[in-house]
């Protein structure tokens, strides 16, 4: 068994027959949207994707950018870089707000009529002079162009944002439709390392809309009710390993190699 990969470590499958509410996450949504194949797998049958590895660097950026947002959070003022962007907010501060970044518990939202609920770990979250909530997401990278948010494959950032937006507003509150991604650029324009990391700092406005999120929802549902796999994500490269894969296999599995003699590779 690899040491990185399980591929039944998914302990929390969904039971067409259970009556109790079954957890989607944010980022399970948008593994659907990639491939409902993949989603049902790991879902439904309990064999998830490999894991990626971890990005400790961005994972440190967060957290003293959640540190930082924090000092003027308990102050009740505004961030200087709110300042010199024009945002008409400052950090909101509520007692909920540490459960609603912890990862695999986030804010959440019980969804009725699929028995579904729904999930999303924020980053953070502002408030503004009309008492709306606006939804912040960090973004940490290291490129020579300007950061932007105009990729494809940032579509997913776009989601992830909407997603968060929803559950604010099916928790009751009033959310603004405007988020912001404060992204942070690490800069390799010096001329030696010496020791530290200096980065540019770019507070990005997206104007949300989740009236996607309602349907894909029910969709979600019915795809883990039905019995039959669905079909790959029309560019989904695990699916398309597996295919490959499979073309090139034997019929009959091979069988193992035996054990190679004591000392050959030493």
């Amino acid at each position: 068994m690899s040491q990185y990969y399980n591929p039944k470590r998914s302990r929390n499958l969904f039971d067409p027959k259970s009556p109790k509410p079954f957890s989607i996450s944010r980022s399970k949504i948008d593994l659907f949207i990639e491939c409902p194949c993949c989603f049902y797998l790991d879902r439904r049958l309990g064999v998830g994707r490999p894991p990626g590895f971890p990005f400790n660097l961005n994972a440190a950026v967060d957290k003293l950018l959640k540190k930082e947002f924090d000092i003027h959070r308990a102050k009740g003022d505004i961030h200087p870089l709110m300042a010199q962007y024009g945002i008409d907010a400052i950090p909101y501060e509520h007692e909920d707000l540490d459960k609603w970044r912890e990862n695999f518990v986030g804010i959440q939202y019980l969804h009725a009529p699929t028995n579904l609920n729904i999930t999303g770990a924020i980053d953070d979250v502002w408030i503004n002079s009309k008492g709306e909530l606006i939804v912040v997401d960090y973004k940490a990278t290291s490129k020579d162009s300007e950061v932007n948010i105009d990729a494809q494959w940032q579509d997913g950032y776009k989601r992830q944002m909407e997603v968060y937006q929803w559950l604010f507003r099916a928790n009751g509150f009033k959310v603004s439709d405007t988020g912001y991604f404060v992204y942070v650029n690490g800069r390799t324009d010096k001329e030696a390392f010496d020791g530290k990391l200096e980065f540019d700092v770019k507070i990005i406005p997206y104007k949300g809309s989740d009236a996607w999120i309602e349907k894909v929802i029910k969709t979600i549902h019915k795809c883990l009710m039905d019995d039959r796999v669905p079909l790959p994500g029309r560019t989904c490269d695990y699916c398309a390993y597996r295919r490959s894969a499979l073309d090139v296999l034997p019929a009959k599995k091979p069988k193992a190699p035996k054990a190679p003699a004591k000392g050959l590779f030493e």
